[in-house]
């Protein structure tokens, strides 16, 4: 596994590799984060966030957790963690322009993700 810094250049890449119009109004830009997190519907703990989209009065941001991804690509090689950053960050900049487009089709896709790990996890979701 890369470590924190090499991470960081590594998203550094693909985020310059990209076209500009994609980042339009993302006035907080891209940032790595050291921690793991856990998303909040895990049932064991097994369900992490690599990024998340945010958006709050400062701005919108598109923010990654290095723990996260150590923990599921640790034992990837460093072409195989350029693709898994690369369709996160697309991932992630569809939100920000569904956002700036008015609609939330990523987002209702994300949710339907979450309501088949739960299902395939013996949950009912209400």
């Amino acid at each position: 596994m890369i470590n924190f810094e090499e991470c960081a250049e590594l998203l550094d890449e693909i985020a310059d590799s990209m076209p500009y119009e994609l980042y339009r109004e993302l006035n907080c830009g891209i940032s790595l984060l050291p921690q793991l997190k856990v998303h909040p519907a895990a049932l064991h703990n097994d369900l992490f966030i690599m990024a998340e989209y945010i958006r709050n009065s400062l701005g919108n941001a598109i923010v990654f957790y290095y723990g996260s991804i150590a923990r599921v690509y640790g034992n990837a090689g460093k072409e195989r963690l350029r693709k898994e950053l690369d369709r996160i960050l697309r991932h992630e900049l569809r939100h920000h322009n569904e956002h700036l487009a008015g609609c939330n089709d990523l987002g209702i896709m994300d949710d339907e993700q979450i309501l088949d790990y739960l299902k395939r996890n013996g949950v009912q979701p209400k």
